[in-house]
């Protein structure tokens, strides 16, 4: 039978687009509906045309697409105070103070799902992805098959992470289904308890399903369709194989959705452990001698994504204890990055115009601020491109500005604790996202999850572009 979707009121609230399948068991409409609303399923009661929806049939409910249910049933929360023209934070619902304070959306831990959690929150920050899972909701063709259930839950579970509303969301049922169409994530311990998970391979897998499942987010100048994924988060390198025992040479291309930075011995900063990977020893057959050689296989950047991300490698694998070890390694990690250095001479070229109008721009103001003595936001400004205007999606600077960091907390990738740590919608606000509880932190607390120790450590970090605004000021030639 073929999934509909329909609208469910909810006091004063209303979702849309709300998945039904009427061929499955009602208590996973009502863990759905648990989802969005926070209602539990023994304390809804779902109504159409007078009749109550029960937890084994469907019957007498012959729904149609676009139909509207009433849901009734309460959080359990106390009732609220009276209405005050005057309203303190003491006084208001967590939901209230989340969006009073600018703040985020929690995920309720279902026990040891904080790798899920800290991946969605950082995921969440990037608006473009967003966006291709508000069009996955709404096309009109949609097919429930293979992965895209669990497309589907995951769009929805975005929906109302954005929507506001809610102190905190509770992803029953994408866990359920992650498990299901995942089975490496279903792993349990002797208790009968979900493990703990490695969040960076389910941040990879989510892109690679998003890359694959997601409406295009455009259509190229050749027609061809490029995807959320490839062209806002996946970059290119140019690679060149030399052998000087054969004098052959090799090129070619390959994508990427995260760097690496090896946490080897001499690595104390993050812009030098990306400089160590770009250039390694590889053998092969040379076919010219007809035998192994040793190639030298460099790697440079030759397309910039407009968010990049980097994975820091602090996982291996301990034979003896059988467990992803982790490496407690301080690398420095700056606020702003620059990956110029690793990009091929013909990107370099491309990028000097932008990064020259960004250098002229924050001279004159730092020139203004000196002579003024203060300092004032430019808000209001232009903001300057960050893309290249035949490629959407791609960074024409090659600075970046840190917008949310992933990290780990404990010995092993399969134990432990994720957190993520995300930029706010306040200057210079950060929000520790620790599955439901959502606090404010400073940048100085940002840079202290460098690692070195049992404390937060970073383990993937996003950067999205520099943004710099233009005001009239800025905007005058100089003399």
């Amino acid at each position: 039978m073929e999934p509909l979707r329909v609208q469910v009121k909810w006091g004063k609230e209303k979702f849309d687009n709300v998945l039904v399948q009427l061929d499955k068991s009602p208590t996973l409409f009502k863990a759905q509906l648990f989802s969005l609303t926070g209602v539990r399923p023994e304390r809804q009661k779902i109504v159409w045309r007078g009749k109550s929806l029960g937890n084994d049939s469907w019957d007498g409910f012959a729904l149609k697409p676009g139909c509207q249910l009433l849901l009734l049933g309460s959080t359990g929360d106390l009732p609220g105070a009276p209405v005050k023209k005057t309203v303190f934070v003491e006084d208001m619902t967590p939901a209230q103070v989340i969006k009073a304070k600018d703040l985020l959306t929690g995920i309720k831990n279902l026990g040891n799902t904080c790798y899920l959690s800290a991946t969605l929150q950082c995921l969440a920050t990037v608006p473009e992805l967003i966006k291709g899972f508000k069009k996955f909701l709404i096309s009109p063709s949609l097919e429930l098959n293979g992965n895209r259930l669990l497309m589907v839950i995951l769009a929805e579970h975005f929906k109302a992470m954005q929507c506001g509303e809610h102190e905190f969301t509770t992803p029953v049922v994408l866990v359920e289904f992650l498990c299901k169409s995942f089975p490496q994530f279903a792993t349990k311990d002797d208790q009968g308890r979900y493990q703990q998970q490695d969040a960076n391979e389910l941040w990879l897998l989510l892109l690679r399903l998003a890359s694959e499942l997601l409406p295009p987010a455009y259509k190229t100048t050749d027609g061809s369709e490029k995807s959320y994924v490839s062209a806002y988060l996946t970059g290119e390198f140019f690679i060149t194989m030399h052998s000087t025992e054969s004098n052959e040479t090799e090129t070619d291309t390959e994508e990427f959705v995260q760097l690496s930075c090896f946490l080897t011995g001499e690595v104390k900063h993050l812009i030098n452990g990306l400089r160590a990977k770009m250039t390694e020893e590889v053998t092969k057959r040379s076919a010219t001698l007809e035998r192994d050689v040793v190639f030298e296989r460099k790697h440079a950047i030759s397309r910039l994504p407009k968010y990049l991300t980097v994975q820091m490698v602090r996982f291996f694998y301990k034979e003896k204890d059988k467990v992803n070890a982790k490496i407690l390694k301080d690398v420095k990690f700056p606020i702003e990055l620059d990956v110029y250095e690793l990009c091929t001479d013909e990107l370099k070229a491309k990028l000097q115009p932008a990064r020259q109008m960004i250098d002229d721009i924050e001279e004159k103001k730092k020139t203004q601020q000196e002579a003024n003595a203060a300092t004032s936001n430019n808000d209001d400004g232009e903001v300057l491109p960050t893309s290249f205007e035949d490629d959407v999606g791609s960074n024409n600077s090659g600075r970046y500005t840190l917008q949310a960091v992933l990290t780990h907390k404990g010995r092993s990738s399969n134990l432990g604790h994720y957190v993520a740590w995300v930029r706010g919608k306040r200057e210079r606000q950060w929000l520790k996202c620790d599955d439901h509880v959502v606090s404010v932190v400073t940048e100085e607390e940002i840079l202290r999850l460098s690692g070195g120790g049992d404390w937060h450590c970073a383990y993937v970090l996003l950067y999205g572009p520099k943004v710099v605004r233009r005001d009239k000021s800025t905007a005058q030639p100089s003399s």
